[in-house]
């Protein structure tokens, strides 16, 4: 096992890594831009770390620093929580280079995974289910007039390097096609100076849906169960369950097969996720994450499995601490994302936290990195916390994340609690029954006036 390790993020993601860290005896080194100097993980850790400026780019980003990070303390491991660069090939090969353990995948399958044709190429290899659509990128407007007839409109066509929504457009006839195609090329092109595009069949109303898997590196998996990440703003998740309320055991059981099955034969070492869209019971691959998600303990939640623990001990060489065998799932949990942000208009909302009282109880987590007299940084990502809720089963499990709702109390900034309250109230929310287009229909209805 490691005797020291460098935590390559900020915010919750660092907090909740240390403190799996410590409960495991190992040694912790934070790193923090200058605007960090005060944060709680800083705080907390046995040794920091300025490497740069508040801008993310010359610290968090700032592969070089990082890396004299790990020389200057004696790191052995690096964990890279998500974002930044948590699914940066590059990163990963040269920490490897120095002589520290990336704590993820291999840098081989982050590339495979960070180009969305080469990843569903991969998926329909590994026998996981994909969209219909082009098998590689569409280069003209004559390949993409061919390609939309012969999938049938509508059509999506989405950034190859693409991610979040950017570089995504919809052609919902032919007239609408080369624009789209051409827009969406040029979005790339700014967001991820990469043009290439490809092209799959729109679902009308589908659910979003991804699977959690481990990997031992040595052709063993398990699958954690999935989690439904359906209500989203902007392809931005908002609120999480696990497990779906769309889909039964038998169906739980069987795409998780899939994906443990695919995740074995790849090779793959560490946590993945494995996301669908999923209507008239198909599942469709989108993508895989190659990382911690931002949702991960929901999964704890209703696995009693701590996923930073196995990252660790795969990367260490130990191996996963269960079987498939071992993994029973238990009641329902869902997260909310508390950004701080209005919830109105989702303006950002960066400040002084004059007054901070998260909610607790029993089953009842918050992962977040602030605390009263805080001052929340305008540089960064908005999520402040994450306010997570298990129950017996959903309906438990909602009445308690209404309770905590009340709870919760974040003044002097504005945060995206009163959206939870405005969601926990509504009927579609309490009988499950809700797709990836449904919070924006919500929000176009001014629930806020």
């Amino acid at each position: 096992m490691f005797n020291k390790i460098l935590i390559a993020n900020r915010g919750e993601i660092a907090l909740r890594v240390l403190r799996a860290c410590k409960e495991l005896g190992i040694r912790t080194v934070a790193v923090h831009s200058t605007a960090d100097a005060d944060a709680m993980h800083v705080r907390l850790a046995d040794e920091s770390v300025c490497i740069g400026p508040p801008k993310a780019s010359e610290s968090y980003l700032n592969i070089p620093q990082i890396v004299a990070a790990c020389e200057i303390t004696g790191a052995e491991a690096v964990h890279p929580g998500y974002g930044f660069l948590s699914e940066n090939a590059r990163f990963a090969e040269i920490v490897e280079a120095h002589g520290v353990k990336f704590i993820g995948p291999s840098a081989e399958h982050i590339r495979i995974m960070g180009d969305k044709i080469e990843a569903k190429r991969t998926a329909q290899r590994l026998g996981i289910p994909v969209v219909p659509g082009s098998d590689g990128a569409v280069e003209t407007e004559a390949d993409a007039v061919r390609m939309a007839e012969e999938i049938g409109y509508p059509v999506l066509i989405k950034a190859s390097a693409g991610g979040g929504g950017r570089g995504m457009k919809v052609a919902k006839t032919p007239d609408d096609l080369l624009e789209a195609y051409n827009n969406a090329r040029a979005e790339s092109k700014a967001a991820f100076g990469d043009d290439a595009v490809y092209m799959e069949k729109l679902l009308i109303t589908p659910r979003h849906i991804e699977v959690q898997v481990f990997g031992d590196g040595k052709g063993g998996a398990i699958h954690l169960g999935e989690r439904d990440c359906s209500l989203q703003r902007r392809h931005q998740k908002v609120w999480e369950e696990a497990n779906s309320p769309a889909l039964n055991s038998e169906q739980r059981e069987k795409i998780g097969a899939i994906c443990a099955k695919a995740v074995a034969d790849l090779g793959y070492a560490g946590a993945g996720t494995i996301e669908f869209l999923y209507e008239n019971g198909e599942f469709y691959f989108i993508e895989m994450n190659t990382r911690l998600q931002v949702e991960h303990p929901i999964t704890e939640a209703i696995t009693r499995i701590d996923l930073v623990n196995e990252q660790i001990r795969v990367a260490a060489g130990v191996g996963l601490s269960v079987t498939q065998a071992d993994i029973e799932f238990k009641g329902h949990a869902i997260e909310c994302r508390i950004n701080a942000e209005n919830a109105a208009t989702f303006a950002p909302s960066p400040g002084l936290i004059t007054y901070y009282h998260p909610p607790g109880g029993l089953g009842v987590r918050v992962d977040s990195g602030v605390y009263q007299g805080y001052r929340i940084p305008p540089y960064y990502d908005s999520l402040i916390g994450k306010l997570i809720v298990h129950g017996r089963d959903r309906v438990e499990c909602l009445m308690r994340l209404r309770r905590c709702l009340d709870e919760f109390v974040v003044d002097g900034i504005e945060t995206t609690i009163p959206l939870f309250r405005k969601l926990i109230d509504n009927q579609d929310i309490a009988n499950g029954m809700y797709d990836i287009h449904w919070l924006e229909h919500f929000l176009e209805t001014k629930p806020f006036d």
